[in-house]
């Protein structure tokens, strides 16, 4: 049983963190030492003390000071960084010799703990390396990028497979993946669910309709045409907008002569990025939500929100399913019309379907 085993959980970004703080907590309850090693990739420190998890026991790097370590995800010193954390997990882990070593999602930090944990650098090894939120694919290695990859490398060299969805343990089935599949559901449910129980005592809800603009993905701000396109998707908003912006977006924005094009759209507010609490809340109370996101796409189910998503390709299928979740592939007539429909009222969410995809 995990009860008797020491466990380690090797996290790197905000979102891992967020999708783990369920089995973090759990843990705690039950009383059960784990180890909590950081690869330093976002700073975690204050999310920890929010959410009541322990800090990290180790950061293997240093952790940036704004919100992410690498603003162009795959470059020379992104590249370096991943392969140095790679055998600095596998040092940390031999020296732990933990039952279990877990990992979440499909980050940098993700690939190199499943590289690092495996049987190829640890031949004879004692322990199990556990994916959590495995089998997710969008169907092609560059949409997400490098996001796709980084997940079937945690695929790959993991012995056990924590599918989040029917469809997600279908796809390791059929790649005939080595290690054991169990679908469990989507950890993600209860953190967005835990979060808003917080962020409803410290928020209070805008007396407006507003639609929420959520925008920071690699392959899209690396792309003056694809940010040109978005762009024009976002003139159609009628409504007023909330924008938490990313420093990198707000930075390629700039970079392509594209912020005054925003500054002139006055019914769009463009904030600071927000803490997740904050964002949750914003999530569940406003009519719509525009991303080019992973994760968010699943929580704008849990909390039955329209969701224009800004991407050629999701990895989070189910969703599409639903009839809320519309995937534009960044067709900028299509996701007008969307839009108007749902400022016009003539979308209705049904429930019953969104609640069978959220449960996965």
């Amino acid at each position: 049983m995990l009860y008797y085993t020491l466990i380690a959980i090797v996290l790197g970004t905000k979102a891992e963190l967020i999708k783990c703080v369920p089995v973090m907590l759990e843990l705690q309850k039950r009383r059960q030492k784990y180890w909590f090693v950081h690869t330093g990739q976002h700073p975690l420190g204050k999310a920890c003390e929010e959410f009541g998890v322990k800090k990290p026991d180790v950061i293997l790097s240093e952790e940036p000071k704004i919100s992410t370590k690498f603003w162009s995800k795959v470059n020379r010193i992104s590249l370096l960084w991943f392969l140095s954390m790679i055998f600095k997990i596998k040092k940390q882990i031999r020296k732990l010799m933990p039952s279990y070593v877990i990992y979440h999602g499909d980050t940098m930090s993700s690939a190199a703990a499943a590289i690092a944990s495996s049987q190829l650098l640890n031949p004879g090894k004692r322990w199990k390396n556990v994916h959590l939120e495995a089998g997710l694919r969008s169907g092609s290695l560059f949409e997400p990028f490098p996001e796709e990859i980084s997940r079937r490398i945690c695929d790959k060299f993991s012995d056990i497979l924590l599918a989040v969805s029917e469809r997600s343990k279908k796809n390791l089935e059929k790649e005939n993946q080595r290690g054991r599949v169990f679908k469990i559901g989507n950890t993600i449910i209860d953190s967005a669910l835990i979060s808003y129980k917080i962020s409803k005592k410290r928020y209070k809800k805008p007396n407006y309709d507003y639609a929420l603009i959520n925008l920071h993905r690699h392959e899209n701000l690396k792309s003056k045409e694809r940010m040109q396109a978005i762009v024009e998707i976002l003139k159609s908003i009628k409504i007023k907008a909330l924008w938490p912006l990313h420093d990198n977006t707000k930075y390629y924005l700039e970079k392509y002569n594209l912020m005054q094009e925003i500054k002139k759209m006055k019914n769009i507010k463009i904030m600071p990025l927000v803490d997740y609490f904050n964002f949750i809340f914003l999530l569940a109370n406003c009519k719509y939500l525009i991303t080019d996101g992973g994760s968010i796409q699943e929580e704008s189910l849990i909390f039955k929100k329209l969701c224009i998503i800004l991407r050629k390709r999701t990895e989070r299928q189910e969703g599409l399913a639903t009839g809320i979740n519309f995937l534009t592939k960044l067709d900028a007539g299509y996701a007008r019309k969307i839009i108007r429909k749902i400022e016009n009222n003539e979308i209705k969410v049904r429930i019953l379907k969104i609640l069978m995809a959220s449960q996965v």
